[in-house]
């Protein structure tokens, strides 16, 4: 699976997207932050607060209860703004 990470988190995270295999336990949006989490300091200091983080699955905003499934691609972002 596609992870890609914009705006605040990638410069956190230190990278703009990575290929990775989620772990059997990992369902749902939720999961999913909590496991990157995990992954190291950089992870942890982009994902603090995951509630404030956004996730589109295959281009789409979902909420972080959302399932993954059998997804392509899943962006994370920080909140966004407009007017």
């Amino acid at each position: 699976m596609k992870l890609v990470y914009f705006a605040w988190v990638r410069e956190r995270i230190g990278v703009g997207e990575e290929e990775v295999v989620l772990p059997a336990g990992v369902v749902t949006v939720q999961d999913l932050l909590h496991w990157l989490k995990g992954r190291g300091d950089n992870y942890d200091a982009a994902l603090q607060a995951p509630q404030m983080v956004r996730v589109a699955i295959d281009h789409e905003h979902v909420p972080h209860s959302q399932p993954i499934g059998n997804c392509k691609e899943i962006a994370i972002f920080p909140p966004m703004t407009g007017g």
